[in-house]
């Protein structure tokens, strides 16, 4: 395994849909077990394929004292209940705003080897799950904050990137 390199906002493909995985081998396993490693490497919780370079539709997570789960070409198919909680990302590292989200989802996706899930999610796990849905439709958790704070999350940004450019902020 290998830890990869965090695409960073607002470099490519973190912007763009990401393509629907056809091939389940090994390249795609082997990136699914990068992807993990690299965001237990980062302290995350979830990585998105777009947010190491990848253009794919394809996750990974792991709850505090969870199982890894990786999701290939998932939609969210139901959704209900509303929390509105902190959220950062590790391709806006240092960056929080409080999202909006629901607090239940039902979930069809793939595993790594191409075969069918479909679960519920609540709380947390939701949460985790909508905000690396979003990264596959070539979203962030910005684009879902109201203009004003949305504004000053980027002003915020600019700053942190600024710093992350010149070295001067670590950007992992």
């Amino acid at each position: 395994m290998a830890v990869m390199d965090i695409v960073i906002y607002p470099d490519a493909p973190l912007n763009e849909v990401a393509a629907p995985v056809v091939r389940f081998d090994d390249d795609l396993r082997q990136l699914a077990a990068d992807m993990l490693e690299t965001m237990h490497a980062n302290a995350g919780v979830g990585l998105a394929a777009p947010q190491v370079g990848v253009s794919k539709q394809l996750l990974v997570l792991c709850e505090p004292e969870g199982e890894p789960l990786c999701l290939v070409n998932p939609e969210i198919v139901e959704m209900d209940g509303k929390a509105h909680e902190e959220e950062g990302c590790l391709s806006l590292p240092e960056l929080f705003a409080p999202v909006s989200r629901a607090t239940r989802i039902r979930v069809r996706a793939q595993d790594a080897q191409g075969d069918t899930v479909d679960f519920e999610a609540h709380g947390f796990l939701a949460r985790v799950i909508q905000h690396e849905y979003d990264h596959l439709q070539g979203k962030v958790f910005i684009d879902r904050l109201d203009a004003l704070t949305r504004t000053s999350a980027l002003d915020e940004w600019a700053e942190i990137r600024a710093q992350i450019d010149a070295g001067t902020l670590a950007a992992d």
